[in-house]
């Protein structure tokens, strides 16, 4: 393979998130597929597809760098159902009896109402629980509440009273609310707060938290459940010991034992300190930890591991377990390193407000990486880039790490294309410049989203934490506000001066038409006819593509055709649109820096939340003829130690999962850690 595809397969590795993290988009819809042996497609069902992913390079790690990975990826797994308990109260409860059903039912498996089942059982395996992964809206079952009653008999099973109910009733249906006018923290049904607890009792809480540094603010919240006892607020904090101790106490023996292992004195020190974090839930350990990871990147292996994101709590306070663990792509990494080292040139020459721009910025560290495993909140639906940590101040301060998840999308690259992009891309001239460098467009974004995005900026002297001053906008905001990095700076000649692409123009023309069209139209396949947008990063990119919209109709930027009864949006002006997305950088840093609570509420709910009813209607219709689901996801490959007779481990062997259904039950098996939670 040629420099030039390997730098477009990198580049296709950038895809967003931790950004969840967004995290978890399809791949834009011309893709090169390598020539392999190799299955990457396992099943359709529902709106899912399960994909495999290879890890290239295991051979090439020591025997001690592979048990460093085995032990870290055990770890990850031992705290998968935190994940799922997370997510709603009655989920483990219900998972256990639907798989009981699923291993032991014998009567007749060729009806419609049996293989209902089964789609419903696997839609709950990819969600980690009875709401979507990426709407959040709680999953409808297509057989009836009498049908699953006769499974239930039939096999000895039993679910009774609210956790039965709730599957079929009207009871928590929305994961995580995060509409105007209600209270999100009573109307959400992730199980971060206790049933009677409130936006204001959350506000409220945490008003009484003063970190001992007010410089350095600590995570409050970020490692608890909030519950009311005799009507007092208490945190149950997530420890040895404390709420989801059992699981947490494995994950602490696998990274002990990956401690023994570690590549290098800074990375042993770092997995110490989240042990001890993991053994006592205090937030100043989290930040001592944090600090000492992002200062560990020599090696060949690095991890996540922890309650880390945010997207599921309404407030923005709790975070979700979460664990990646990834192998360095040290010759890709090099390539793609020119980034890093010119942020502080992208911060310099940026639209902001110069009160608003960083003096200097440090420590952005940007590798391309090869997933060995991942649970909890990065499985089955991973995110594809990932750039921590996430508290302002250690980003200021010490830096960041950004990474892409190569192999990940290498697998996405070759499980097929959809063939959407012909029926929404407005003429010739646009499909073309999508089919020549949509793809390269769409990665160097992320990139720039990633590595110089979410680094960018500063928050006023006395300004409190996003999650404080913007609250339940907090998530979009941010993700927006680096959206507009890259956007702004894929329209630049810098990107040609860096040997990053040949024709600037032609890039950053791509990346604007790609943009738009997904932020006023494609992306709207994902939601149900009459749907608001709730999802952080789906307002995002309608907020910043509807104020664009708005913002240049004078001078008719963007301008809607409708040609032979469809709608299309065509770039008139890219110049034009260039300077709106810097001026909407500026005003979204703003906001952030400022903590200008109106400002955003305004901002998203004037543009990202409501729908068009009349384009959703008919972006459904057209979209009936691709039957590719919208969402994709992937079962991890099991890496299986030989041992000898003194067990002791010789060897580690990666073996691929046949199918989806064989993993999860496998996982119930193999790691129930919480069976007695509550």
């Amino acid at each position: 393979m040629n420099l030039k595809s390997l730098f477009k397969i990198c580049l296709f590795a950038l895809l967003i998130v931790a950004c969840k993290n967004e995290v978890k988009e399809e791949p834009v819809e011309t893709v090169e597929t390598v020539e392999t042996d190799f299955s990457f497609n396992v099943e359709e069902f529902a709106d899912i597809k399960i994909l495999r992913y290879q890890i290239p390079g295991w051979e090439n790690l020591s025997l001690k760098e592979q048990k460093l990975v085995y032990y870290l990826t055990q770890a990850g797994l031992a705290g998968r159902d935190i994940m799922w308990d997370q997510n709603y109260r009655h989920n483990l409860k219900i998972r256990q009896a639907l798989e009981n059903v699923y291993t032991k039912f014998e009567g007749d498996k060729t009806t419609d109402n049996w293989a209902s089942f089964e789609t419903y059982l696997k839609r709950v395996w990819f969600s980690n629980g009875i709401h979507h992964h990426y709407s959040n809206a709680k999953l409808e079952p297509a057989f009836d509440k009498e049908y699953l009653n006769e499974l239930l008999a039939a096999t000895n099973t039993t679910l009774e009273g609210e956790a039965l109910d709730v599957l079929f009733n009207d009871k928590d249906s929305k994961k995580v609310n995060q509409a105007k006018g209600v209270d999100n923290v009573l109307e959400s049904a992730v199980n971060f707060y206790g049933p009677d607890v409130t936006n204001a009792d959350v506000e409220n809480f945490y008003k009484t938290k003063i970190s001992p540094n007010a410089d350095k603010p600590l995570s409050y919240g970020l490692n608890s459940q909030l519950v009311k006892e005799n009507g007092v607020l208490k945190e149950r904090v997530y420890k040895s010991g404390g709420l989801y101790g059992a699981a947490i106490d494995e994950i602490v023996k696998w990274l002990e034992k990956a401690q023994g292992v570690a590549e290098n004195e800074a990375q042993g020190n770092a997995l110490e300190l989240l042990i001890k974090y993991y053994k006592t839930g205090d937030l100043q350990t989290w930040d001592d930890y944090n600090v000492a990871w992002t200062a560990a990147t020599e090696g060949n292996v690095d991890y996540i591991n922890s309650f880390i994101e945010v997207y599921n709590d309404p407030l923005g306070y709790r975070g979700s377990y979460e664990s990646i663990v990834q192998i360095n792509d040290f010759d890709m990494s090099e390539k793609m390193a020119v980034l890093s080292e010119n942020a502080q040139w992208f911060e310099d020459n940026s639209p902001l407000m110069d009160a608003h721009k960083k003096d200097s910025v440090v420590g952005v560290t940007y590798k391309v990486v090869n997933v060995a495993g991942e649970s909890g909140d990065a499985s089955p639906s991973t995110p594809i880039g990932v750039n921590l940590p996430n508290a302002n101040w250690i980003r200021a301060a010490v830096g960041s790490k950004s990474v892409s998840l190569g192999n990940i999308i290498h697998a996405y690259s070759n499980a097929g294309s959809t063939g959407r992009l012909s029926e929404f891309v407005h003429d010739a001239e646009e499909l073309q410049l999508e089919e020549e460098y949509g793809q390269l467009a769409d990665k160097l974004h992320t990139a720039l989203h990633e590595v110089i995005g979410h680094a960018s900026g500063q928050l006023n002297p006395g300004v409190g934490e996003t999650k404080e001053t913007l609250k339940t906008y907090a998530s979009t905001l941010e993700e927006g506000r680096a959206d507009l990095v890259g956007l702004y700076y894929l329209y630049d000649s810098k990107l040609q001066e860096l040997g990053l692409v040949e024709d600037w123009k032609k890039v950053g023309k791509a990346a604007f038409d790609g943009y738009i069209r997904n932020g006023l139209m494609t992306q709207l396949i994902r939601l149900d006819l009459g749907d608001n947008v709730e999802e952080a990063h789906m307002r995002n990119r309608q907020w910043v593509s509807a104020w664009a919209f708005e913002k240049g109709k004078a001078d008719n930027v963007i301008e809607k055709v409708t040609r032979d009864g469809k709608t299309y949006f065509n770039i008139n002006d890219y110049d034009k649109l260039h300077d709106l997305f810097g001026q909407l950088l500026k005003e979204t840093q703003r906001i952030k820096s400022e903590g200008d609570y109106a400002a955003v509420e305004a901002l998203v709910e004037g543009y990202g939340v409501k729908v068009d009813q009349a384009i959703h209607a008919e972006v459904l219709e057209r979209n009936k003829q691709f039957p590719s689901p919208p969402y994709s996801g992937f079962v991890n490959p099991v890496l299986v130690p030989e041992m000898n007779d003194a067990g002791e481990i010789t060897a580690i062997k990666v073996t691929q999962p046949n199918a989806f259904a064989e993993q999860m039950l496998n996982y119930s098996k193999d790691y129930n850690n919480l069976p007695d939670v509550n």
